[in-house]
């Protein structure tokens, strides 16, 4: 694959550089160049105010969503211009983290399977930053295992057709900032776990939802609860036929993986500037020789991170789907960034204990060390990605999986009732 810029990217690169310099929210910048991965990017002012300000603009100008189809309120560009973006967006592109999960999962999949009616009302205003979508898959009782979610949907019976939903998620990151929701539910126990699955969507709004969010060991809240208590959705909002739902969610999970994976930082440009400033016994970090071997070893894996994730977009700009190699992103930039934090944080010694506005780099490892153990089980653990990794990439051999053709209600529920 070429690095370089053709003549066509290079003059696609210098309008969005003319564009950023015009338009880009430049009083933010030294507050986002600071921000790390589990602290908050934006203090000066209401930091959702600013996402949505920042993606309107961007929407409006025809920068938004830059994979979509234009009909859907996206820039309709390759794969490479949207990387050129991404590279020359830079700490601007903080302000998107809201709109992560409906761009990058949830649009694809409505866009997938959705009627064109319901792309044409729900796409457009998630590109441009109108509405905020989240997630609605894992459940406390299933961990790892999604098709041993336990959420029921129903059919009412009035004969109207609709559906009645009753459960709970958990970890669902945003909702309580979101306004539409990707739910799957179990329609049918009386089949294998997999098979008995419907995937819709909703309004976050619908009587019977409730939103609880979760204070984390970071002190934010960015994941929640999710109670569904008798949630009345339309079968029109169904994706995929009745028990389909687990092949709509692989729509999902494959560019979850691929969206996690390719835009996660682990952290090394910060970790190597800090190696440059402070001192190790009176000298500079980086003039250690184990200190260098460190970085070394970091960088190396950042390179295959940023490598994997351009041969995913050469992929996609061949029209093939996101596969499960996305999971080798994710999988390593998790572990990555863990273990990155923690070696900065034995480079601080005592002071690393300290974590306000009087730590060092203002507390920029001490936040992403707090966070960094969600990254490793959010988008499917680093077990779940290893036998993804093994079975379908390496073609490895697959777990034994003794409920594999056993109906859902007839697995055992370690005390719990059957579904």
């Amino acid at each position: 694959m070429d690095f370089e810029d053709t003549k066509e990217e290079a003059a696609f690169r210098s309008e969005v550089r003319a564009w950023l310099d015009a338009n880009a929210p430049k009083h933010l910048e030294a507050e986002l160049k600071r921000a790390s991965f589990g602290s908050s990017a934006i203090e000066s002012e209401d930091p959702m105010a600013a996402a949505k300000a920042w993606q309107k603009k961007k929407a409006e100008a025809g920068w938004a969503c830059l994979h979509w189809p234009e009909e859907y309120g996206g820039g309709a560009r390759t794969p490479m211009e949207r990387v050129i973006w991404g590279q020359e967006e830079g700490a601007y592109a903080a302000l998107s983290s809201p709109f992560i999960i409906g761009h990058g999962m949830c649009g694809p999949t409505v866009m997938a399977w959705a009627s064109e009616e319901q792309k044409q009302e729900r796409l457009p205003p998630l590109a441009s930053g109108e509405e905020i979508w989240c997630q609605l898959f894992s459940e406390p009782a299933g961990g790892s295992d999604l098709a041993g979610l336990r959420t029921r949907a129903v059919k009412a019976d009035d004969g109207s057709g609709d559906w009645i939903v009753n459960g709970q998620k958990i970890w669902t990151s945003g909702a309580q900032h979101s306004d539409w929701g990707l739910l799957i539910a179990r329609t049918d126990p009386d089949v294998p776990k997999h098979k008995g699955l419907t995937m819709f969507f909703l309004s976050m709004k619908t009587p019977g939802v409730e939103v609880r969010p979760i204070k984390q060991v970071n002190g934010q809240s960015g994941f929640n609860e999710v109670f569904f208590n008798d949630v009345r959705i339309p079968d029109s909002q169904r994706l995929g036929d009745v028990g389909q739902g687990w092949q709509v969610s692989l729509t999902t999970l494959m560019n979850e993986r691929l969206s996690i994976g390719s835009g996660m930082s682990t952290g090394f440009p910060e970790l190597f500037e800090y190696c440059l400033d402070v001192e190790v016994e009176g000298r500079p970090a980086v003039d250690d020789a184990a200190v260098r071997s460190k970085l070394a070893q970091i960088a190396v894996k950042q390179s295959g991170l940023k490598y994997t994730g351009m041969r995913a977009l050469t992929a996609l700009s061949k029209g093939e789907t996101p596969g499960p190699e996305n999971s080798i992103g994710k999988l390593v930039a998790g572990a990555t960034m863990q273990e990155l934090a923690m070696y900065a944080l034995d480079l601080q010694g005592e002071s690393g204990v300290i974590w306000d506005e009087t730590s060092p780099q203002n507390g920029r490892f001490q936040a992403i060390l707090m966070r960094s153990p969600a990254t490793r089980i959010e988008g499917g653990s680093d077990e779940i990605l290893r036998n993804i990794i093994g079975e379908r990439v390496l073609g490895l051999p697959g777990d034994i999986r003794v409920d594999k053709n056993v109906p859902f209600k007839d697995i055992p529920t370690s005390g719990r009732s059957k579904a």
